[in-house]
Protein backbone atom coordinates (compact mmCIF):
# COMPACT_ATOMS: atom_id res chain seq x y z
CA UNK A 1 0.00 0.00 0.00
CA UNK A 2 1.62 3.52 -0.66
CA UNK A 3 0.20 7.11 -0.26
CA UNK A 4 1.10 10.22 -1.85
CA UNK A 5 0.95 13.33 -0.14
CA UNK A 6 1.59 16.71 -1.40
CA UNK A 7 3.38 18.46 0.59
CA UNK A 8 3.33 22.32 -0.99
CA UNK A 9 1.52 23.63 -4.13
CA UNK A 10 4.91 25.28 -4.58
CA UNK A 11 6.79 24.90 -7.77
CA UNK A 12 9.68 26.22 -9.82
CA UNK A 13 8.01 25.07 -13.35
CA UNK A 14 4.28 25.56 -14.46
CA UNK A 15 3.96 21.99 -16.67
CA UNK A 16 1.10 22.20 -18.92
CA UNK A 17 -0.08 18.82 -17.37
CA UNK A 18 -0.22 19.43 -13.91
CA UNK A 19 -2.89 17.73 -12.02
CA UNK A 20 -2.51 19.78 -8.51
CA UNK A 21 -2.67 23.45 -10.59
CA UNK A 22 1.00 24.24 -9.07
CA UNK A 23 2.76 27.02 -8.61
CA UNK A 24 2.37 29.35 -5.97
CA UNK A 25 2.45 27.95 -2.24
CA UNK A 26 -1.00 28.06 -1.00
CA UNK A 27 -1.76 29.20 2.27
CA UNK A 28 -3.25 26.86 5.15
CA UNK A 29 -0.59 24.44 3.94
CA UNK A 30 -0.14 21.73 6.40
CA UNK A 31 2.79 22.76 8.94
CA UNK A 32 5.75 20.48 10.36
CA UNK A 33 3.71 18.89 13.25
CA UNK A 34 0.19 18.51 11.27
CA UNK A 35 2.72 16.35 8.58
CA UNK A 36 4.42 14.54 11.47
CA UNK A 37 0.70 13.70 13.27
CA UNK A 38 -0.35 12.92 9.35
CA UNK A 39 2.65 10.30 9.01
CA UNK A 40 1.72 8.36 12.26
CA UNK A 41 -1.59 8.32 10.84
CA UNK A 42 -1.17 7.01 7.86
CA UNK A 43 1.50 4.10 9.53
CA UNK A 44 -1.95 3.19 11.64
CA UNK A 45 -3.80 2.99 8.41
CA UNK A 46 -1.12 0.33 7.56
CA UNK A 47 0.95 2.10 4.17
CA UNK A 48 4.15 1.01 3.75
CA UNK A 49 5.62 3.44 1.04
CA UNK A 50 4.79 7.23 1.35
CA UNK A 51 5.80 9.71 -1.27
CA UNK A 52 6.57 12.99 -1.30
CA UNK A 53 5.71 14.94 -4.04
CA UNK A 54 4.47 18.85 -4.83
CA UNK A 55 4.19 20.74 -6.44
CA UNK A 56 8.05 20.43 -6.22
CA UNK A 57 8.65 18.94 -2.66
CA UNK A 58 12.28 20.63 -2.45
CA UNK A 59 10.99 23.76 -2.61
CA UNK A 60 9.40 23.16 1.42
CA UNK A 61 12.05 23.68 4.36
CA UNK A 62 11.37 21.04 6.06
CA UNK A 63 10.81 18.10 3.32
CA UNK A 64 14.56 16.47 4.71
CA UNK A 65 13.13 16.42 8.42
CA UNK A 66 9.51 14.70 7.49
CA UNK A 67 10.99 12.26 5.37
CA UNK A 68 13.41 11.26 8.31
CA UNK A 69 10.17 11.18 10.62
CA UNK A 70 8.33 8.93 8.16
CA UNK A 71 11.96 6.74 8.05
CA UNK A 72 11.27 6.68 11.52
CA UNK A 73 8.42 5.60 11.75
CA UNK A 74 8.65 2.85 9.95
CA UNK A 75 7.36 3.95 6.75
CA UNK A 76 9.55 3.80 3.38
CA UNK A 77 9.97 7.55 2.30
CA UNK A 78 9.90 8.10 -1.35
CA UNK A 79 9.96 11.87 -3.50
CA UNK A 80 8.51 12.95 -6.66
CA UNK A 81 10.34 15.53 -7.99
CA UNK A 82 11.00 17.82 -11.24
CA UNK A 83 15.16 17.15 -10.51
CA UNK A 84 16.05 20.43 -11.45
CA UNK A 85 17.19 21.33 -7.91
CA UNK A 86 19.36 18.46 -6.90
CA UNK A 87 22.46 19.32 -6.36
CA UNK A 88 25.16 17.56 -5.38
CA UNK A 89 24.44 18.74 -1.46
CA UNK A 90 20.82 18.33 -1.65
CA UNK A 91 21.49 14.60 -3.42
CA UNK A 92 23.56 13.75 -0.20
CA UNK A 93 20.38 15.22 2.37
CA UNK A 94 17.68 13.12 0.19
CA UNK A 95 20.31 10.28 1.09
CA UNK A 96 20.87 11.19 4.83
CA UNK A 97 16.61 11.48 5.46
CA UNK A 98 16.30 8.40 4.55
CA UNK A 99 14.09 8.37 1.08
CA UNK A 100 14.91 5.00 -0.51
CA UNK A 101 13.71 6.31 -3.94
CA UNK A 102 13.57 9.57 -6.53
CA UNK A 103 10.93 9.38 -9.56
CA UNK A 104 12.09 12.23 -11.06
CA UNK A 105 9.91 13.85 -14.27
CA UNK A 106 11.57 13.54 -17.77
CA UNK A 107 9.03 14.30 -20.91
CA UNK A 108 11.33 14.54 -23.73
CA UNK A 109 14.70 13.49 -25.35
CA UNK A 110 14.57 17.02 -27.10
CA UNK A 111 15.33 19.64 -24.64
CA UNK A 112 13.74 22.19 -26.34
CA UNK A 113 10.73 20.30 -26.15
CA UNK A 114 10.88 19.29 -22.72
CA UNK A 115 11.23 22.63 -21.54
CA UNK A 116 8.51 24.35 -23.40
CA UNK A 117 6.54 21.62 -21.74
CA UNK A 118 7.44 21.91 -17.82
CA UNK A 119 7.82 25.74 -18.94
CA UNK A 120 11.41 26.11 -17.44
CA UNK A 121 14.55 26.87 -19.41
CA UNK A 122 17.01 24.87 -19.46
CA UNK A 123 14.78 22.44 -17.49
CA UNK A 124 16.49 19.29 -19.52
CA UNK A 125 19.72 19.68 -18.63
CA UNK A 126 19.10 21.06 -15.02
CA UNK A 127 17.02 17.24 -14.83
CA UNK A 128 19.68 15.47 -15.86
CA UNK A 129 22.56 16.87 -13.78
CA UNK A 130 20.09 16.39 -11.00
CA UNK A 131 19.57 12.59 -11.73
CA UNK A 132 23.57 12.36 -12.06
CA UNK A 133 23.54 13.86 -8.77
CA UNK A 134 21.34 11.03 -7.18
CA UNK A 135 23.21 8.54 -8.98
CA UNK A 136 26.64 9.77 -7.47
CA UNK A 137 25.06 10.04 -3.82
CA UNK A 138 23.81 6.26 -4.19
CA UNK A 139 20.10 7.07 -4.22
CA UNK A 140 17.95 4.71 -6.63
CA UNK A 141 15.87 6.61 -9.16
CA UNK A 142 13.46 5.93 -12.05
CA UNK A 143 12.35 8.29 -14.86
CA UNK A 144 9.02 9.54 -14.83
CA UNK A 145 7.21 10.44 -18.03
CA UNK A 146 3.65 11.58 -19.21
CA UNK A 147 2.77 9.97 -22.92
CA UNK A 148 1.03 11.94 -25.16
CA UNK A 149 0.42 12.60 -28.86
CA UNK A 150 3.95 14.78 -29.57
CA UNK A 151 6.01 12.37 -27.44
CA UNK A 152 4.80 8.90 -28.28
CA UNK A 153 6.96 7.98 -30.46
CA UNK A 154 10.04 9.11 -28.13
CA UNK A 155 8.94 6.02 -25.74
CA UNK A 156 11.76 3.42 -26.29
CA UNK A 157 14.32 6.19 -26.22
CA UNK A 158 13.44 7.47 -23.26
CA UNK A 159 13.57 4.28 -21.99
CA UNK A 160 17.36 3.78 -23.19
CA UNK A 161 18.16 6.88 -21.74
CA UNK A 162 16.74 5.55 -18.29
CA UNK A 163 18.96 2.83 -18.65
CA UNK A 164 22.29 4.34 -19.91
CA UNK A 165 21.94 7.09 -16.66
CA UNK A 166 21.08 4.27 -13.88
CA UNK A 167 17.78 4.31 -13.47
CA UNK A 168 15.57 1.11 -11.81
CA UNK A 169 12.35 1.68 -13.45
CA UNK A 170 10.45 3.94 -16.10
CA UNK A 171 7.21 4.91 -15.29
CA UNK A 172 5.16 6.28 -18.03
CA UNK A 173 2.02 7.92 -17.08
CA UNK A 174 -0.83 8.47 -19.47
CA UNK A 175 -2.95 11.92 -19.54
CA UNK A 176 -5.93 12.23 -17.55
CA UNK A 177 -7.61 15.82 -17.71
CA UNK A 178 -7.32 17.00 -14.30
CA UNK A 179 -6.46 20.51 -13.53
CA UNK A 180 -4.58 21.97 -16.21
CA UNK A 181 -4.58 19.14 -18.11
CA UNK A 182 -8.30 19.75 -18.96
CA UNK A 183 -6.73 22.67 -21.16
CA UNK A 184 -4.65 19.76 -23.29
CA UNK A 185 -6.83 17.19 -23.05
CA UNK A 186 -6.87 16.70 -26.65
CA UNK A 187 -3.52 16.23 -26.98
CA UNK A 188 -4.08 12.71 -24.94
CA UNK A 189 -3.72 9.38 -27.03
CA UNK A 190 -7.19 8.28 -28.42
CA UNK A 191 -8.44 4.54 -27.46
CA UNK A 192 -6.72 2.45 -30.50
CA UNK A 193 -2.85 4.57 -30.46
CA UNK A 194 -3.58 4.15 -26.48
CA UNK A 195 -3.49 -0.12 -26.93
CA UNK A 196 -0.80 0.16 -29.21
CA UNK A 197 1.39 2.22 -27.26
CA UNK A 198 0.61 -0.43 -24.56
CA UNK A 199 2.00 -3.22 -26.30
CA UNK A 200 4.78 -1.06 -27.37
CA UNK A 201 5.80 -0.60 -23.70
CA UNK A 202 5.42 -4.45 -22.54
CA UNK A 203 7.23 -5.59 -25.95
CA UNK A 204 9.73 -3.07 -24.73
CA UNK A 205 9.77 -4.58 -21.15
CA UNK A 206 11.11 -8.02 -23.08
CA UNK A 207 14.62 -6.17 -24.16
CA UNK A 208 15.53 -4.23 -20.83
CA UNK A 209 16.11 -4.96 -17.20
CA UNK A 210 14.25 -2.40 -15.78
CA UNK A 211 11.18 -1.83 -14.94
CA UNK A 212 8.80 -0.21 -16.96
CA UNK A 213 5.06 0.49 -15.91
CA UNK A 214 1.84 2.14 -17.48
CA UNK A 215 0.35 4.85 -14.40
CA UNK A 216 -2.86 5.38 -15.04
CA UNK A 217 -2.92 2.89 -18.06
CA UNK A 218 -4.47 -0.67 -15.76
CA UNK A 219 -5.12 -2.00 -19.26
CA UNK A 220 -1.75 -2.85 -19.29
CA UNK A 221 -2.07 -6.03 -16.98
CA UNK A 222 -4.02 -7.84 -19.20
CA UNK A 223 -1.75 -6.33 -22.46
CA UNK A 224 1.30 -7.90 -20.52
CA UNK A 225 -0.57 -11.38 -20.25
CA UNK A 226 -1.27 -11.62 -23.50
CA UNK A 227 2.03 -11.05 -24.57
CA UNK A 228 3.58 -13.40 -21.17
CA UNK A 229 5.56 -10.76 -19.71
CA UNK A 230 5.98 -11.56 -15.55
CA UNK A 231 4.49 -8.34 -13.89
CA UNK A 232 5.33 -7.89 -10.16
CA UNK A 233 1.97 -5.96 -9.85
CA UNK A 234 -1.44 -7.35 -8.59
CA UNK A 235 -3.29 -4.73 -9.66
CA UNK A 236 -3.96 -2.05 -12.55
CA UNK A 237 -6.10 0.56 -10.73
CA UNK A 238 -5.52 1.19 -7.28
CA UNK A 239 -7.52 4.36 -6.87
CA UNK A 240 -8.88 3.85 -3.26
CA UNK A 241 -8.00 0.11 -2.83
CA UNK A 242 -4.43 0.30 -1.92
CA UNK A 243 -3.77 4.08 -3.31
CA UNK A 244 -4.63 7.72 -2.33
CA UNK A 245 -3.58 11.14 -2.11
CA UNK A 246 -3.33 14.39 0.35
CA UNK A 247 -3.16 17.64 -1.14
CA UNK A 248 -0.96 20.17 0.47
CA UNK A 249 -3.82 21.62 3.18
CA UNK A 250 -4.75 18.21 3.96
CA UNK A 251 -8.07 16.97 1.47
CA UNK A 252 -7.81 13.17 0.81
CA UNK A 253 -8.64 12.04 -2.45
CA UNK A 254 -8.89 8.44 -4.16
CA UNK A 255 -6.13 9.44 -6.68
CA UNK A 256 -4.15 12.15 -8.43
CA UNK A 257 -6.64 12.28 -11.28
CA UNK A 258 -9.82 11.60 -9.14
CA UNK A 259 -10.82 15.54 -8.26
CA UNK A 260 -12.92 14.16 -5.15
CA UNK A 261 -12.94 14.92 -1.72
CA UNK A 262 -13.06 12.54 0.96
CA UNK A 263 -11.77 14.39 4.08
CA UNK A 264 -9.42 16.75 5.52
CA UNK A 265 -6.55 15.03 8.35
CA UNK A 266 -7.71 18.09 10.07
CA UNK A 267 -11.01 17.38 10.85
CA UNK A 268 -10.61 14.07 10.99
CA UNK A 269 -7.91 11.18 11.30
CA UNK A 270 -6.57 10.14 8.40
CA UNK A 271 -6.83 6.86 9.18
CA UNK A 272 -10.43 7.02 9.90
CA UNK A 273 -10.94 8.50 6.88
CA UNK A 274 -9.22 5.48 4.80
CA UNK A 275 -11.08 2.88 6.45
CA UNK A 276 -14.65 4.28 6.85
CA UNK A 277 -14.97 6.27 4.42
CA UNK A 278 -18.27 5.66 1.45
CA UNK A 279 -16.30 6.36 -1.53
CA UNK A 280 -13.49 4.27 -0.66
CA UNK A 281 -15.99 1.37 0.09
CA UNK A 282 -17.29 1.95 -3.30
CA UNK A 283 -13.99 1.46 -4.67
CA UNK A 284 -13.39 -1.17 -3.34
CA UNK A 285 -16.56 -3.40 -4.00
CA UNK A 286 -14.98 -3.02 -7.97
CA UNK A 287 -18.90 -3.61 -8.58
CA UNK A 288 -18.07 -1.27 -11.53
CA UNK A 289 -21.15 -0.51 -14.82
CA UNK A 290 -20.41 -1.47 -18.31
CA UNK A 291 -18.22 -3.93 -19.74
CA UNK A 292 -15.60 -3.37 -16.69
CA UNK A 293 -18.14 -4.98 -14.52
CA UNK A 294 -18.16 -8.45 -16.13
CA UNK A 295 -14.46 -8.31 -17.40
CA UNK A 296 -12.63 -11.13 -16.97
CA UNK A 297 -10.02 -8.46 -16.24
CA UNK A 298 -12.00 -6.65 -13.43
CA UNK A 299 -9.60 -7.89 -10.29
CA UNK A 300 -6.57 -7.58 -12.11
CA UNK A 301 -6.97 -4.48 -14.11
CA UNK A 302 -10.25 -2.39 -13.07
CA UNK A 303 -9.94 0.29 -15.28
CA UNK A 304 -9.05 3.72 -14.84
CA UNK A 305 -11.61 5.15 -12.48
CA UNK A 306 -10.48 8.50 -13.03
CA UNK A 307 -10.99 8.53 -16.65
CA UNK A 308 -14.35 6.86 -16.21
CA UNK A 309 -15.53 9.89 -14.04
CA UNK A 310 -13.81 12.43 -16.42
CA UNK A 311 -15.67 10.98 -19.39
CA UNK A 312 -18.80 9.59 -17.59
CA UNK A 313 -19.95 12.99 -16.50
CA UNK A 314 -19.01 11.70 -12.85
CA UNK A 315 -19.50 8.43 -12.43
CA UNK A 316 -16.25 7.14 -11.05
CA UNK A 317 -17.71 3.41 -11.27
CA UNK A 318 -18.85 3.65 -15.37
CA UNK A 319 -16.66 1.21 -17.50
CA UNK A 320 -13.81 3.02 -19.06
CA UNK A 321 -14.34 4.53 -21.81
CA UNK A 322 -10.38 4.39 -23.34
CA UNK A 323 -10.36 0.11 -23.75
CA UNK A 324 -10.55 -1.59 -26.76
CA UNK A 325 -11.31 -5.31 -25.07
CA UNK A 326 -14.95 -6.84 -25.20
CA UNK A 327 -14.72 -9.31 -22.65
CA UNK A 328 -16.06 -12.65 -23.94
CA UNK A 329 -19.24 -12.61 -21.13
CA UNK A 330 -20.10 -8.94 -22.43
CA UNK A 331 -20.50 -9.66 -25.85
CA UNK A 332 -22.47 -12.92 -25.27
CA UNK A 333 -24.61 -10.48 -23.42
CA UNK A 334 -24.54 -7.92 -26.35
CA UNK A 335 -25.79 -10.75 -28.96
CA UNK A 336 -28.74 -11.80 -26.78
CA UNK A 337 -30.05 -8.26 -26.50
Amino acid sequence: MQVSWNITNQCNMFCDHCYRDAGARLDEELSTEEGKKLIREIKRAGFVMMIFSGGEPLLRPDIFELGDYARQEGLRPVMGTNGTLITPEVARQIKEAGFVACGVSLDSLDAGKNDSFRKLENAYNLTLEGVRNLREAGVRFQLHTTVMEWNVGELEGITEMAVKLGAVAHHIFFLVPTGRAVNIEEEALRVKEYELTLARIMDKQKEVNIELKPTCAPQFMRVADKKGVPLRFSKGCLAGISYCIISPRGDVQPCAYLDMRLGNVREQAFDEIWRHNEILQQLRTMEYQGKCGVCDYRERCGGCRARAAYYRQGDFMAEDPWCLYRPPSYMEMMASG
